[in-house]
C-alpha cells in the first residue's frame, strides 16, 4: 500500500484572488464630468430652485416678518394685489418698458451690426466703443443720464442755446420713463450688437451674390435673406431683452427717478420696485412673494409668446 503521508501533509495552495474590476478611463472620464456637474447642480437647486418653491408657500401666508404669527390666507394675497392701484400702475410701466424698450434695442442694434459688417478699416476699435457702455457699471451709467436729464443740466443747457424751451425730463410723469428707456437702450445697444453680427456673419455669402445676380436691391435682399435666416437671433434677442427689461430696471429706476421709488407720481415704477418696496419697506413679505410669482409667470408667458410668434416661418 502506498504511503500517502507526504501528500496529505502538504500544505494547500492559497486559491488565486480575483483581479478587482477597476474604471476604465472612459468610465473615469464620465464620472469626473458627472461630479463637476454636481455641484452646479446642488448649487441651483440649493439657491435658485427651493427658495423659488418656498416663495410660492409664502405668498399664501400673511407673512408679515415683524409679526411672530403667519396664518394661511390662499388667495387673499393675489386679490389685493390686482385691487391695488399702485401695482396695477407699476404692471403698466413695466409692460411699456418692455414694448419699448426691446424694440428700441433691437432695431437698433441690428442696424449698427448691419453698419459695422459694410466697414473694413477700425472694425475693432469701433466694436469695442459700443461695446464699452455694456460693461460699465449700470449705477454709473445712471447718475451720468440723470445729471444731463437734470433741470440746469446739459440737455436743457443745449436746448436753451439752440432757443428750445427747457424740458422737465425727469420731473415730468410724461416724460421720464422714457428717459429711462433710452438709458437702457444705450446702454444695452453693445450686448445686441454682438449678438446680431455673430448671426450676420453666420449667413452665407453666396445667397447675397445670388441675390446680386438676379438684380435684387438692397431692401430685398435684406427683408429676403438677412431677415429670414436672422430670426433665431431676433428671437433670442427679443427674449433676452424682455427679461431683462423686467429684471434689471430696478437698478435704473432706483437711481434716476427723482424719488428713488418710482417718481414723479409712481410714473417709472415697475413690477421690481413694487416688490421691493412691499418686502424691504412695508415688511409685507407675503404680498411681495405673491407679485413675485405674478412677475414670474409674466416672464415665462411673455417669452413662451415670444417664441411662438417669432418662430414661426414667414413668407418674405
Amino acid at each position: 500500500m502506498a504511503d500517502t503521508s507526504l501528500e496529505t501533509n502538504q500544505p494547500l495552495k492559497p486559491k488565486a484572488k480575483k483581479p478587482r474590476s477597476r474604471l476604465t478611463l472612459k468610465q473615469s472620464k464620465y464620472m469626473f464630468v458627472y461630479l463637476c456637474l454636481l455641484v452646479p447642480l446642488i448649487f441651483y437647486v440649493t439657491i435658485r430652485f427651493i427658495p423659488t418653491l418656498y416663495t410660492f408657500n409664502i405668498g399664501f401666508h400673511e407673512w408679515n416678518i415683524l409679526s411672530p404669527e403667519k396664518p394661511f390666507v390662499g388667495m387673499d394675497n393675489y386679490v389685493a394685489l390686482f385691487q391695488d392701484p399702485v401695482f396695477r400702475k407699476s404692471l403698466f410701466n413695466t409692460f411699456i418698458f418692455i414694448a419699448f424698450g426691446v424694440t428700441g434695442q433691437v432695431v437698433i442694434g441690428l442696424g449698427v451690426a448691419l453698419l459695422l459688417q459694410r466697414i473694413n478699416t477700425f472694425v475693432g476699435i469701433f466694436r469695442v466703443i459700443y461695446f464699452i457702455p455694456y460693461v460699465t457699471s449700470i449705477v454709473a451709467v445712471s447718475w451720468v443720464f440723470r445729471w444731463l436729464f437734470m433741470n440746469n443740466g446739459f440737455v436743457n443747457e443745449m436746448l436753451t442755446n439752440l432757443g428750445l424751451p427747457a424740458q422737465l425730463f425727469l420731473n415730468s410723469p410724461n416724460q421720464a420713463i422714457y428717459i429711462i428707456i433710452a438709458t437702457m437702450v444705450w446702454q444695452a445697444l453693445g450686448f445686441q450688437m454682438v449678438i446680431f453680427l455673430a448671426g450676420l456673419e453666420n449667413i452665407p455669402k453666396t445667397f447675397y451674390e445670388a441675390a446680386e445676380v438676379d438684380g435684387a436691391s438692397s431692401w430685398h435682399k435684406f427683408k429676403s435673406i438677412t431677415l429670414p435666416l436672422l430670426n433665431p437671433t431676433i428671437v433670442f434677442s427679443v427674449v433676452i431683452g424682455s427679461i431683462n427689461f423686467i429684471q434689471v430696471s430696478f437698478t435704473q429706476v432706483v437711481n434716476m427717478s427723482v424719488d428713488s421709488a418710482g417718481g414723479p407720481l409712481q410714473s417709472t415704477l415697475t413690477i421690481v420696485v413694487y416688490i421691493y418696496q412691499l418686502a424691504f419697506r412695508q415688511f409685507s413679505m407675503g404680498m411681495a412673494s405673491a407679485a413675485t410669482v405674478v412677475l414670474f409667470l409674466i416672464v415665462l408667458a411673455i417669452t413662451v409668446i415670444q417664441m411662438k410668434v417669432l418662430s414661426k416661418k414667414f413668407d418674405y
